[in-house]
């Protein structure tokens, strides 16, 4: 199975993702960011996360056994 990529963060910094075939998960909160963080689909291998999104995820993001992931710069 391909590896998915998802971008997480403020829906309108994500916009044009879904146009390269990532999975856009919108979220405006840092609860909403943690919510879709959980809920990432099963082979989710990358993460791009918008500032605020890295910020509201923390020490989460630093899991090595997680998804790899990226900052969008801002």
């Amino acid at each position: 199975m391909p590896t998915r990529i998802a971008a997480l963060g403020e829906q309108s910094l994500l916009e044009g993702f879904t146009l390269a075939g990532a999975g856009v998960y919108p979220a405006e909160t840092d609860e909403e960011v943690r919510r879709a963080w959980a809920e990432l689909p099963e082979g989710t291998g990358i993460v791009l996360l918008t500032p605020r999104a890295a910020e509201a995820l923390g020490a989460i993001i630093a899991n090595p056994h997680g998804p790899l992931t990226a900052v969008l710069p801002s």
